[in-house]
């Protein structure tokens, strides 16, 4: 049985666990599905997601894998995990979307980082429904501790409120 290690991944909790590293323009928000200009979501369950403004949004969870009952030598051992992660636009306003996982060693140094260029959803030549992005790690090397996940983005037009890019279901799973 695998388990979700990231908290509060779709905002049922609203921002609980989650440090905003940028929180511009109109801030952070939670809205329920599938909101204003919106898709419905392909899982159910699922009936909240987070939303990004005009100025950057970023948000970010550490996660400390000997809390989470690894062991050094569990983890030295390079277990495959997968980092997945759902986000769309509006049917009204472009928006950029940004996600970068760290692998972090005891000290918090970077030991090896996942940061995609950043997706441009354009609703004049996508449909912005939900997508995942989906990237598994393997054979990163000894000495991983921790885990940072980041994401967000803004929109493209700077309109006030919250007509960025939306994220929600976000999970890091280990395959043990």
């Amino acid at each position: 049985m695998t388990r979700n290690l990231l908290k509060n991944p779709s905002g049922e909790e609203q921002l609980e666990f989650w440090e905003l590293t940028e929180n511009g323009g109109s801030e952070w928000k939670v809205e329920d599905m599938p909101g204003d200009c919106g898709h419905d979501f392909s899982y159910e369950g699922v009936t909240k997601y987070f939303a990004t403004s005009f100025e950057l949004c970023l948000k970010r969870q550490v996660i400390d894998l000997l809390e989470e009952d690894f062991s050094g030598e569990q983890l030295d051992a390079q277990p495959a995990f997968t980092v997945k992660d759902w986000y769309s636009g509006r049917t009204d306003c472009g928006c950029i979307y940004q996600i970068t996982v760290g692998l972090l060693d005891e000290n918090y140094e970077v030991l090896h980082e996942f940061k995609p260029e950043p997706v441009t959803l354009d609703p004049d030549c996508d449909d912005c429904s939900w997508k995942q992005l989906s990237h598994t790690f393997s054979d990163y090397g000894p000495g991983m501790r921790f885990i940072s996940f980041e994401h967000g983005g803004q929109d493209t037009k700077f309109w006030e409120g919250w007509f960025g890019v939306r994220v929600t279901e976000s999970s890091i799973t280990f395959e043990v």
